[in-house]
């Protein structure tokens, strides 16, 4: 495993070890990687979310109501 130094504000810092000395994490890296993965899930979902809307502005014009398309959208993706 790699190992990255970071420089954190006083107030970040100070959360992140709040974090692991409550028990939520065993350590501040097990903290980091946990938000490191929220974030790449989060980003998976916002691209696969923008391919849906891709798709739906090239198929052209649907006769449907703004909360079908939107129930249809959240369906696809899993919301």
């Amino acid at each position: 495993m790699a190992t990255m130094n970071i420089s954190l504000p006083d107030q970040m810092k100070a959360w992140v070890e709040a974090q692991s000395a409550d028990g939520k994490y065993a350590n501040s890296s097990d903290l980091i990687r946990d938000l490191i993965r929220r974030e790449q899930i989060k980003q998976e979902k916002i691209a696969a979310m923008q391919v849906l809307l891709d798709e739906g502005e090239a198929s052209g014009y649907v006769e449907m109501s703004i909360e079908e398309i939107f129930q249809t959208v959240r369906a696809r993706a899993g919301l």
